[in-house]
């Protein structure tokens, strides 16, 4: 089984979190925490950065990583590896996603998350 590795990251602001609804392909509609795969030569870090900036057109500063999830979808298996960050500059654009929402943690368990995704909330309960 393939297995892709990327990288997700954990937005905060006055103990809310940032999550992204996508706009695409078999999750479409669905909540998960942005970001995307890691590019030969990038360090996880350098992907997350470079993958918000084309995906929000944010810029965002990595500041703790928190867990790494592994799960199998049918076709392949996902690596996540996440972490805290901050948004530092930049003007949101929606370029993957088709709506935004800041949520409490009591807030998680009333989206539709993606399967991985789900693992991240129930690591970020446990914080």
């Amino acid at each position: 089984m393939k297995t892709i590795e990327v990288v997700a990251a954990i937005i905060k602001h006055d103990n809310k979190i940032f999550t992204t609804r996508r706009s695409y392909g078999e999750f479409e509609n669905m909540w998960e925490f942005p970001g995307g795969k890691i590019e030969a030569g990038e360090t996880r870090e350098e992907a997350l950065i470079r993958e918000i900036k084309e995906e929000l057109e944010l810029d965002i500063e990595v500041s703790k990583y928190v867990t790494t999830v592994d799960y199998d979808y049918p076709k392949f298996h996902l690596t996540m590896h996440c972490f805290l960050c901050e948004v530092c500059g930049g003007k949101m654009h929606l370029n993957a996603h088709n709506a935004t929402k800041w949520i409490s943690l009591d807030e998680v368990d009333k989206l539709k998350w993606v399967p991985a995704d789900i693992l991240v909330v129930e690591k970020l309960k446990e914080l």
